[in-house]
């Protein structure tokens, strides 16, 4: 049994979208989340919804747009169930795992670790702007918030990222001093005759 033409239209189309925007939407949930592989898996799940509602997906006229959209409600779904899961573990209900860290960079790790600490409102917000190259606009339309809710989020955002990556910057140990060359201990030394 084969597919039909629409069907096979719309995985073109979401092979296509993939192609165009994947790095960049995981990009922008990595900001989000603070969690690389959860941005990935956030990103693919948006990916797979548009391939189970064919007919919906060809509809849209921003792919890119609507992918990211549907990424960020599951980002809000999973936020919730994780502040759930935090509650549970607060109480003694349920033991946490142990985390694993990636190696990355440090800066990206400030970065990360300082967007962690804003609102989410205000994360979504920076992250939108910044991280995935949306206008004012575009992420007033996104977020589904008037123009100046948005403008009042990134200077805020900005204000607030400033002074934590700075505190970050001075938390950090300086480098050491750069090495000087020591003397041979097989040199020989010009002896007074």
């Amino acid at each position: 049994m084969g597919t039909s033409p629409e069907e096979r239209e719309a995985q073109e189309a979401v092979r296509a979208a993939y192609s165009a925007h994947y790095r960049r939407l995981v990009a922008a949930l990595y900001g989000l989340t603070g969690d690389y592989s959860d941005a990935q898996d956030l990103v693919q799940e948006a990916y797979a919804r548009a391939l189970a509602r064919p007919r919906q997906f060809l509809d849209v006229a921003d792919p890119e747009a609507w992918l990211r959209t549907v990424a960020i409600n599951l980002a809000r779904t999973r936020f919730r169930r994780r502040r759930l899961f935090d509650t549970l573990v607060r109480t003694g209900r349920v033991a946490r795992q142990p985390e694993s860290v990636p190696g990355l960079d440090p800066n990206r790790v400030a970065l990360v670790a300082a967007l962690q600490q804003l609102s989410r409102p205000t994360r979504e917000t920076i992250v939108l702007h910044h991280l995935a190259d949306l206008s004012v606009h575009e992420v007033a339309e996104t977020l589904g918030v008037p123009v100046g809710t948005v403008k009042a989020r990134l200077s805020r955002g900005r204000a607030m990222l400033a002074t934590l990556l700075d505190e970050h910057a001075e938390a950090r140990p300086a480098p050491p001093p750069p090495r000087t060359p020591a003397k041979s201990e097989n040199a020989t030394e010009a002896k007074p005759s």
